[in-house]
């Protein structure tokens, strides 16, 4: 694990690390199908949004450097996809290899799960070996691949799905909220 990381929630503040995160992955390869790097205002816009309904974290170093940044977001849009949600986690090139992947998904399953969650996605774009590792090392399983379905680069990828479930499924489940978590909220953020 790295070094004095400390886990805490993403703000829209925060927006110009995540670019500096998130900038190289969409020029320089196919993980994320975004054509150009989103602009900072339109990046705090996601978080602000985002952050309506799921929890988004960061994780730093002991200067409050970001390291990698963590966020769930709406699987389908219909209401009879309220209890499922899709997952992503950004590192650092620097700091990649280092636990910061894994412990952000961590913190962020159990808030996904405390806040009424039942299933998490994740999209990979394929080939990515370390993704589908990294995904699998946390009990995703795949579910689903979709062949030559993205073009970026001159290159028709697959994207493939993993599954994790949370929880049961409840036959009169209360849908979920991001104000039922105790973790997000600031009671436990470390």
């Amino acid at each position: 694990m790295h070094e004095r990381l400390r886990l805490r929630p993403l703000f829209a503040e925060d927006a110009a690390g995540v670019l500096a995160i998130y900038a190289p992955i969409v020029t320089d390869t196919v993980i994320s199908f975004e054509e150009a790097v989103p602009s900072l205002a339109e990046m705090e816009r996601r978080i602000r949004t985002g952050r309506e309904r799921f929890p988004w974290l960061a994780a730093v170093d002991a200067e409050d450097r970001m390291l990698g940044y963590a966020y769930a977001c709406p699987w389908r849009t219909r209401p009879a996809y309220d209890w499922t949600c899709e997952a992503s986690v950004y590192v650092a090139a620097s700091a990649q290899r280092q636990g910061v992947a894994r412990a952000l998904y961590d913190h962020l399953l159990s808030i996904l799960l405390e806040c009424g969650f039942v299933d998490v996605y994740a999209g990979i774009t394929l080939p990515n070996e370390a993704s589908v590792q990294f995904h699998e090392s946390c009990g995703f399983t795949p579910v689903a691949r979709f062949a030559q379905c993205g073009y970026k680069f001159g290159v028709w990828s697959d994207v493939g799905f993993w599954q994790l479930p949370l929880a049961p499924r409840d036959p009169l489940p209360p849908r979920p909220c991001i104000s039922r978590s105790s973790i997000y909220l600031g009671k436990s953020e470390s």
